[in-house]
């Protein structure tokens, strides 16, 4: 399997510098807006299909996130593209200094099964926003959506700069071996090592998006019901295959009972008495993952839910007291329906329960105590935060997106994401005028002493 001569094409069209001129660029952007919208209907089937996603959940997350970020990118496009004058010392004057984005050349995109459309389309708006080529290549785990991306792509965008490869393991590795000039994969940690230490052969420079577990922490003073309906939205969201999903709360002994019933009441609210029967309620993307995620369930203190059927793909939202810490549901990154909850009496040993376990790429605090949730933002580094609600952050363009650590490097949306997928030149543009002599030998005392006095 080789697709050296698939990379050869788009890098030969790279120099044509035909992907510098903005005009081209936005164009392509239009295109990926156009292929979202006239394709809705197929893109919300082949996400069913693949995850069980609601039609209204699909809309939200991936439909509309990536016609949206379209329309913010195209209207700010010209000012990220411009010089970005900086200042000149005098020990350069008389002179202009500047910034100078320009494109890296081909990027390779590795997507990821939980949001199959989101995850390739969306870097890809940031890819050519600054001006670059790209293979894309969507996870053979959600097939429908794959095959759909495969099919689309080439009638929408310019088949000189974008391209599509399908495959598994065998076609990942064949394009992980070429020369690109950007990767950027989606996934997880132990496939980003792979991803890194691929890269690393050609000195490529990587963008890993790798999820880890992201914690919750409620307390005495939270708003219960709201709380409730918050983490119980972004746990339950895609039958909990959400990167930045809550991956497990923390509170006090005494608010564990109250805030089970509320997340109860809330699970309840918006997936009924059986949530495997409601059409609100997504699926595990396949059996293996679904088998995976039920070994987590034995010999637990199960206090809402439990129940699955691999055949069906179903987990029932889940809530779990106290699992061991040293437990496989407390060490992996959970990714599914299951949701624990650790009871820690006080604020400064949920601190060092959090920080002694990898930097995670989201972390969540409910709270009223201003104080408490400005020294959660100071002190616990995650890749980003919400205060009183979760994955929110997310909805707004201009916060970038992207881990710390174990959960990742390199940053994507708005504006981090032109820059990212941008190689920002530095410029010193200088005229014909007469230096002083001190910056050139022969050096001298004086010489010396002038230097350190303007400096």
């Amino acid at each position: 399997m080789d697709f050296s001569e698939q990379l050869a094409q788009h890098q030969k069209f790279f120099a044509t510098n035909v992907t510098r001129d903005l005009t081209w660029r936005k164009h392509q952007l239009q295109q990926i807006k156009r292929l979202v919208i006239e394709n809705e209907a197929l893109f919300l089937d082949a996400l069913f299909t693949d995850l069980g996603k609601p039609a209204q959940e699909a809309w939200i997350t991936e439909v509309s996130y990536v016609s949206g970020d379209v329309d913010h990118v195209c209207k700010r496009l010209n000012r990220w593209a411009k010089k970005r004058s900086v200042t000149t010392p005098i020990v350069a004057q008389p002179g202009r200094s500047y910034i100078q984005p320009e494109p890296q050349g081909t990027v390779l995109i590795i997507g990821a099964w939980n949001y199959p459309m989101q995850l390739i389309l969306a870097p890809l708006v940031a890819v050519i926003a600054a001006g670059n080529c790209a293979i894309v290549k969507p996870s053979e785990l959600a097939p429908a959506t794959s095959t759909l991306l495969a099919n689309l792509i080439p009638k929408y965008l310019d088949n000189s700069a974008v391209s599509v490869v399908e495959g598994a393991v065998e076609a990942t590795t064949a394009l992980l071996s070429l020369a690109f000039d950007h990767i950027m994969y989606t996934g997880n940690g132990q496939v980003g090592r792979i991803v890194m230490t691929a890269a690393a052969k050609h000195l490529t420079p990587v963008t890993l998006e790798l999820g880890g577990k992201s914690p919750v922490y409620v307390d005495e003073s939270a708003d219960l019901t709201i709380t409730a309906q918050r983490i119980a939205w972004g746990k339950w969201m895609n039958a909990g295959q959400t990167c930045i999903a809550p991956d497990y709360i923390i509170t006090s002994k005494k608010m564990i009972a109250p805030l089970v019933v509320a997340l109860k009441k809330q699970i309840t609210n918006m997936f009924g008495k059986n949530p495997k029967e409601s059409k609100s309620y997504g699926r595990i993307i396949n059996t293996r993952h679904a088998e995976r995620i039920s070994r987590y369930l034995t010999d637990l203190d199960i206090e809402v839910g439990g129940e699955f059927d691999i055949d069906d793909r179903y987990i029932a939202p889940t809530i779990v007291l106290n699992p061991p810490i040293d437990s496989a549901l407390m060490t992996d990154e959970i990714f599914g329906a299951i949701l624990p909850i650790i009871a820690i009496e006080d604020f400064d040993t949920v601190k060092a329960f959090v920080k002694a376990r990898d930097k995670p790429l989201s972390a969540y605090i409910f709270s009223k105590n201003k104080e408490q949730c400005q020294t959660w933002v100071n002190e616990i580094s995650a890749g980003s935060q919400c205060i009183n609600d979760v994955i929110m952050f997310n909805a707004v363009p201009e916060l970038p997106f992207g881990g710390v650590g174990a959960s990742g490097m390199g940053q994507y949306s708005g504006q981090a994401g032109f820059d990212n997928f941008s190689h920002l030149k530095s410029v010193l543009v200088r005229p014909f005028i007469k230096d002083l002599p001190v910056r050139f030998a022969p050096y001298s005392k004086i010489k010396f002493k002038f230097l350190r006095w303007i400096r």
